[in-house]
């Protein structure tokens, strides 16, 4: 199936498109993880000293511990809140135009929490968490969409890795500018915030001129000459014809071309089991553990006798690591395959997190201990974004046809922000637990690995109808038979002027 398809470059309007869609929407959501850790001593004072002012009397320590943890899990809800509008955005303004208005959120966020401090007013800090919340929510489930929708399938997963990527870079940003010696630092903590409108103008002053996913304009807007030009200026050729026919088969297949509503996509037994491994790969992504990690860094580093204040410098490390997996990820993925990374990326934290319970068991015990727990921590974060980092979502953008994605998207976004609110609660509770908290995420990371094995078909190089074909066996779905498909291949469609065209196509680009 591969030998008669010509590899073309990488052209330069496709890589842009990955570059600065996911710079104004998968960075803005790392930056945003990170960002809150320097200056939260500096912000927590700045809460003080408001309430001081407005109330003539120091803020009581329980208050203190409420205001912080709400600006801190509010993005969480804002996040849940962007994944649910997003097929209704996106049926008006399409992929293109959903994360062009994304924009505005970022940069009026940028604007709440920069002049937040000038204005005495903790709350605007709040909305603006919230409001770039709602941000990434949108930015997580349209990117991961568009990317998969305007690269030709040889390279769909590399491409889609972008995601990731700009997400373990936006995480190491946050890292950087938060040193002491940059922004982070009582005079300078809310230009750390202002930083996010650059990103997000560099985004609206690149994306306007990159086309729309093909897909979308020929599917839903039925603007078969736009499609066109959109593949030939991603694809970097003249002559379209097999990508126009590609998808022209799908939509054929499909039933209705009307994108699905959530209620139908749960109804559809056709789609069950993608569901189902799309909602517990989401799960697994939020909940084995990866959020426990950065929690517990500093405490393991400063029990490995570092002095407190070279901890942010050590502390880079573990984004330069995310950094360099996510791109070797990118690298590998479409010889390796999604199947394999994602199952060596979950075993390999539970081996890991395995191994940090043993070494914090003995960490008072033997001088050298810590040192290892390090390690450990490193190895546990490079196994998360070799696969589970930014896989989930390019799987999410696979394994459902056009009329189903944008409902699949919103529920994938919502198991995902709900898993990581529901981290953050439980989290306190899990760590009474103390060094064997990580076992819980042991048994997370094992079960999802389990489940991978057994039920996900290897989606590397396949076309969307193949990747749904691949399921309808556990689906319990006959599988169209050839005639149906020949059928397919020799049907009529009217082109542009109304005129009727024959269609034959061989066979070989189903």
């Amino acid at each position: 199936k591969a030998s008669n398809m010509c590899v073309f470059p990488v052209t330069a309007c496709l890589l842009s498109a990955a570059f600065f869609g996911a710079l104004g929407s998968s960075f803005i959501y790392g930056y945003n993880l990170s960002v809150v850790n320097a200056p939260a001593l500096y912000i927590k004072a700045f809460y003080n000293k408001t309430w001081i002012e407005r109330y003539g009397e120091p803020i009581a320590a329980e208050t203190a511990t409420l205001l912080w943890s709400i600006t801190v899990s509010i993005f969480a809800i804002g996040g849940l809140l962007g994944a649910l509008s997003v097929s209704s955005i996106i049926r008006v303004l399409g992929r293109k135009g959903t994360l062009l208005l994304n924009n505005s959120f970022a940069i009026i966020a940028a604007l709440l929490l920069s002049l937040g401090e000038k204005a005495k007013s903790f709350e605007m800090l709040i909305i603006g968490r919230f409001i770039i919340g709602v941000d990434s929510g949108i930015a997580l489930s349209v990117l991961p969409m568009y990317l998969g929708e305007i690269t030709p399938r040889h390279i769909r997963g590399s491409i889609g890795q972008f995601n990731s990527i700009l997400i373990c870079l936006g995480v190491f940003t946050g890292q950087v500018l938060g040193l002491p010696e940059l922004l982070g630092q009582e005079s300078r903590w809310n230009y750390l915030f202002s930083f996010l409108a650059l990103p997000a103008t560099l985004q609206l002053c690149v994306l306007p001129f990159l086309p729309e996913s093909p897909r979308y304009l020929l599917m839903e807007r039925r603007n078969e000459a736009g499609a066109e030009r959109a593949f030939q200026r991603f694809l970097g050729k003249k002559d379209v014809s097999q990508e126009l026919e590609e998808v022209h088969a799908e939509a054929r297949a499909q039933d209705n071309l009307h994108s699905a509503s959530v209620l139908q996509l749960l109804k559809t037994p056709a789609v069950r089991w993608q569901l189902i491994t799309i909602i517990i790969t989401m799960a697994c992504y939020q909940l084995c553990g990866l959020n426990a990690i950065w929690y517990y860094t500093n405490g393991i580093l400063r029990e490995a006798g570092f002095a407190e204040n070279i901890l942010p410098y050590i502390t880079l490390s573990t984004g330069a690591i995310e950094t360099l997996a996510a791109i070797i990820s990118g690298l590998v993925i479409e010889r390796i395959g999604r199947k394999p990374l994602l199952i060596f990326g979950f075993s390999a934290m539970a081996v890991f997190f395995s191994l940090l319970t043993v070494f914090l068991n003995f960490q008072d015990s033997v001088s050298w201990m810590p040192y290892l727990s390090y390690i450990c921590i490193l190895a546990v974060i490079a196994s998360f974004c070799s696969g589970p980092g930014g896989i989930p979502f390019v799987l999410t953008g696979e394994l459902f046809e056009q009329s189903y994605r944008p409902a699949a998207f919103m529920i994938a976004g919502t198991v995902n922000w709900l898993s990581n609110f529901a981290v953050g609660l439980l989290f306190p509770f899990i760590q009474k637990l103390q060094s064997f908290a990580f076992l819980v995420f042991v048994v997370v990371c094992i079960l999802g690995s389990i489940y991978l094995y057994l039920v996900l078909p290897e989606t590397k190089n396949k076309t969307f109808i193949d990747i749904s074909q691949s399921f309808s066996k556990i689906n319990k779905i006959p599988v169209s038979s050839p005639g149906h498909e020949m059928e397919l291949v020799l049907s009529i469609k009217p082109d542009m002027n109304g005129k009727v065209k024959h269609v034959a196509k061989m066979e070989s680009s189903f």
